[in-house]
């Protein structure tokens, strides 16, 4: 009898470890098989993955101050991993805007975050990439609030030190696990001990001259503030400009008629052989590919990313561009997010002429 009580027992036993293993193991998350669309990327380091990102993300418009024509939505949608921004204190509000919101007000900083955070919700595999030029000096704490009034703080990623080198970094898959995929720089003021999640750009990434006019497009470091800029991460900024009249002040913008080229695979001035020049004379491709009007060239800026990492590119379908007339004068822009869209009117072209003759003309088109 007791031999039989003993075995009945733990027959018992064995039934129940049983059906505690299989709760255990349905409450436990599983690893991403899938990050940023690629499973060969989820036991990738942040540092050795290449993102293509949108420069001045917010500037959406056909007009001169806009560098593109796609709500950030479907910025994101179209595979857009980071989105970069210009802001301003205006009155009580962080403003997405050049040196003077009378240019271009792309809206507040807290409702392109509402819009970014809606979408990281609903893509939980995706890594993304924030960076912001804090052009009035804000401290940390300003942009903190901001990122915790729209939930932002939930989902960024706070390094263990003020500064990683490039193969310091997580995982995508590590990242997407954790919940903390959103990655922030700031390129002044940023505090680790203040707000560990807004991270100081230029001692963790070094970039390539911007406002570029020649399609030459060297990859040299022109911004960093580590005296061993190959340990970094690094971006590119290669979206070209041209000079432009307004009455009698000239001014760069973004070159429209070269963005085929500007943004092609392959060719000379193109994103391509910019890569193949930060490769020869660093020894590694760039992480972040930051480019205008993203869309021209039908996905190549996509094709080179995904040829830098080895990937296959899991989309080929992405916005066409905006059409422009330049004869009637009439315009096509995305209607889906009008906070972000704007075009000139008679007040931003006075404006321009206030602003541009009141400042430096590097100052007012500074990134």
């Amino acid at each position: 009898m007791l031999f039989l009580s003993l075995a009945q027992a733990a027959g018992t036993f064995l039934l129940a470890s049983q059906a505690l293993h299989h709760v255990s193991a349905a409450s436990i998350t599983q690893r991403a098989t899938v990050c940023n669309g690629n499973s060969e990327l989820c036991s990738r380091s942040y540092g050795s993955v290449t993102f293509v990102g949108a420069h001045d993300s917010y500037a959406i418009g056909t007009d001169l101050a806009s560098n593109q024509d796609q709500t950030i939505t479907q910025q994101l949608n179209d595979g857009i991993r980071l989105l970069q921004v210009q802001a301003h204190q205006q009155s009580n509000s962080i403003e997405l805007c050049h040196t003077s919101c009378f240019l271009k007000d792309g809206g507040s900083f807290a409702a392109y975050l509402k819009t970014v955070k809606t979408w990281v919700d609903a893509h939980p595999n995706e890594v993304l990439t924030i960076l912001i030029v804090n052009s009035d000096n804000l401290p940390p704490t300003q942009w903190q609030a901001v990122y915790q009034s729209t939930g932002m703080d939930t989902v960024s990623f706070s390094p263990a030190s003020a500064s990683l080198t490039k193969d310091a970094w997580p995982t995508l898959g590590e990242m997407i696990d954790s919940g903390k995929r959103v990655v922030t720089f700031l390129d002044n003021q940023a505090d680790f001990t203040q707000v560990p999640y807004i991270i100081d750009e230029f001692s963790n990434v070094w970039e390539t001259p911007f406002d570029v006019t020649e399609a030459s497009f060297p990859c040299s470091v022109n911004r960093t503030s580590s005296a061993n800029p190959t340990s970094q991460l690094s971006l590119i900024n290669h979206y070209l400009d041209t000079s432009v009249t307004v009455g009698t002040i000239t001014f760069p913008a973004p070159d429209r008629d070269q963005l085929a080229v500007t943004n092609a695979a392959s060719g000379l001035g193109s994103l391509g052989a910019e890569v193949q020049a930060c490769i020869a004379a660093h020894g590694a491709a760039p992480n972040f590919l930051l480019v205008d009007f993203y869309e021209f060239g039908g996905g190549s800026v996509f094709q080179v990313a995904a040829n830098i990492n080895g990937v296959q590119l899991t989309s080929t379908s992405i916005s066409s561009p905006v059409s422009t007339s330049g004869g009637s004068g009439t315009t096509s822009t995305p209607l889906g997010n009008m906070a972000f869209d704007s075009v000139f009117t008679a007040r931003s072209m006075a404006a321009w002429a206030t602003v541009v003759s009141s400042v430096l003309i590097g100052a007012l088109w500074t990134f």
